[in-house]
């Protein structure tokens, strides 16, 4: 297929349906999205244009140029993004694995003991929850995408789950492979 500069993104030229109680607008080059569940902005990149007629919002370029071509796409999915979070939310669930690690919230402070010799605090962002149950399920939750994804990540960087046994902290779900221990000789 040859390059031509002038093929559109299959995500950018999508069309987003705007759900009934959510409103968008969009005022020079900012668009904020307002929900049940909060508000969110995002600014446009130079040359992109958002337009809404009829609850359908569509993402235009006004130029070609590589940079734009390459921001379509990326300023849709953000868009949908924003709608989702302030519709339903973000979360990320988390597992801590391992004798004694376990983690506790109190307020927006989540405490972690994983294995150290003192325990590691995160406090959640604003708009950002922690949710402990069973001392060892984590759940971040948050209107952000990009948020609650970055703390999620943070919190797994904590203790990254190690190879032999599978200790640390995991994603829910996540499969580790793990390795083979030294074995004795024959």
């Amino acid at each position: 297929m040859p390059k031509s500069g002038k093929t559109m993104s299959r995500i950018g030229r999508q069309i987003i349906t705007i759900p009934q109680n959510v409103t968008i607008t969009v005022d020079k080059s900012i668009v904020t999205v307002t929900g049940s569940k909060g508000t969110l902005t995002q600014v446009l990149p130079a040359r992109i244009e958002v337009e809404i007629n009829d609850n359908i919002l569509t993402v235009k370029r006004l130029a070609e140029d590589k940079k734009t071509r390459s921001n379509h796409g990326s300023l849709r999915a953000l868009i949908n993004n924003m709608i989702t979070g302030v519709v339903t939310g973000w979360v990320k669930e988390l597992e801590v694995r391992g004798t004694g690690y376990k983690a506790s919230v109190s307020g927006d402070k989540l405490t972690v003991i994983a294995g150290f010799i003192h325990p590691v605090f995160v406090t959640a962002p604003k708009d950002v929850s922690f949710v402990v149950t069973d001392d060892t399920k984590i759940t971040v939750s948050g209107l952000d995408k990009t948020i609650v994804g970055q703390i999620a990540s943070n919190i797994r960087k904590i203790r990254p789950p190690e190879p032999y046994k599978g200790k640390g902290i995991r994603y829910l779900n996540e499969f580790i492979k793990l390795k083979a221990g030294k074995t004795a000789k024959a």
